[in-house]
């Protein structure tokens, strides 16, 4: 079961971790870019680099 009110949508976790992995971008700046924390978006990050886009 997912968030009720999750803060981005699987889109925007992909645009997330591909702008971190892909284009090398600290994760700081793209999680404020996004308005959600570090903590979180370290984790889908995480995610990603295990499992690819089936992580998120």
């Amino acid at each position: 079961m997912g968030h009720p009110n999750p803060p981005l949508t699987m889109r925007g976790k992909l645009i997330l971790s591909q702008r971190e992995v892909v284009d090398k971008r600290p994760v700081a700046h793209v999680a404020k870019e996004l308005g959600i924390s570090r903590q979180c978006a370290h984790r889908w990050v995480r995610r990603y680099r295990e499992r690819g886009e089936a992580g998120l």
